[in-house]
């Protein structure tokens, strides 16, 4: 496994297997994870000679309206859909069966805006961002745009990571493992498209992770290979990070996760 998610009502916990599959396990009342009551393989390849010669299901959201999950296939250049089960939390392929992006692109994460209508995909890769128009009602992605995580001058090798939008709704952040940076986005608030703001430092080695802070003042960065935490305070008008001074050290860290006191 590589990715977990909860519906919102915490009835069915989401998995996306990295051999290929994806599977939904429904939570008991004592929150004891039952067998799984779905258990989906992929199928398929893609251009990659040695990334995506099956598929690799790297990550699966549960969409706004909780009816859908979207799982991103790197070994596949797609997202599949699927209907989430309201009674018994399976999941059935949806018809249309998802959205491809361009071949090699490697989709690992993605992001949902605020508003509910708009996907965000990082794709590890190539380096960019895929902008989705999302259709809650007939469970369809449009692709609207996808833009480059690196700066135009970079040479390097670099595969991104990580993809997240603000809770304003007015920026959207991806990770570059290699450039070891944070590339930022000004959200067009009509259109859901971005635009490159700049590309910050993570004062560290494969930033595979990042997370923001539910008040949407801090971004927290993490170094995978220098075992380091990064501390920057969010510009609430430009997106723009600066750092606060505040580090921690932490063995390999890959996932950072705020927790609410009050929310059970």
């Amino acid at each position: 496994p590589c990715y977990v998610a909860v519906t919102a009502d915490g009835a069915v916990v989401l998995v996306a297997n990295y051999s290929g599959s994806v599977a939904s396990l429904p939570v008991g009342g004592d929150g004891r994870l039952a067998p799984a009551a779905t258990f989906i393989r992929h199928e398929g390849s893609s251009v990659h000679p040695r990334r995506q010669r099956g598929p690799h299901a790297h990550s699966i959201n549960v969409d706004p309206s909780g009816r859908f999950a979207l799982a991103a296939d790197l070994g596949l250049d797609r997202v599949l859909v699927y209907r989430i089960g309201q009674i018994d939390g399976t999941l059935t392929p949806h018809d249309p069966p998802g959205a491809p992006v361009s071949p090699g692109s490697g989709p690992r994460h993605l992001a949902f805006h605020p508003g509910g209508r708009t996907a965000y995909l990082i794709n590890e890769l190539t380096n960019t961002i895929t902008v989705f128009d999302w259709d809650a009602e007939a469970g369809t992605l449009t692709e609207r745009q996808t833009i480059p995580t690196l700066p135009e001058d970079f040479t390097g090798t670099s595969y991104t990571a990580e993809v997240q939008v603000h809770p304003s709704g007015r920026f959207v952040y991806g990770s570059n493992r290699g450039h070891d940076s944070i590339a930022i986005f000004s959200v067009n608030p009509g259109t859901g498209t971005l635009t490159a703001v700049g590309y910050e430092s993570t004062d560290g080695v494969r930033p595979r992770h990042f997370g923001i802070d539910p008040t949407g003042t801090f971004l927290i960065a993490a170094n995978q290979d220098t075992g380091n935490l990064v501390v920057f305070r969010i510009d609430q008008e430009t997106g723009r990070l600066t750092r606060t001074g505040v580090t921690a050290k932490v063995p390999s860290p890959v996932c950072v996760r705020f927790f609410q006191a009050g929310r059970g």
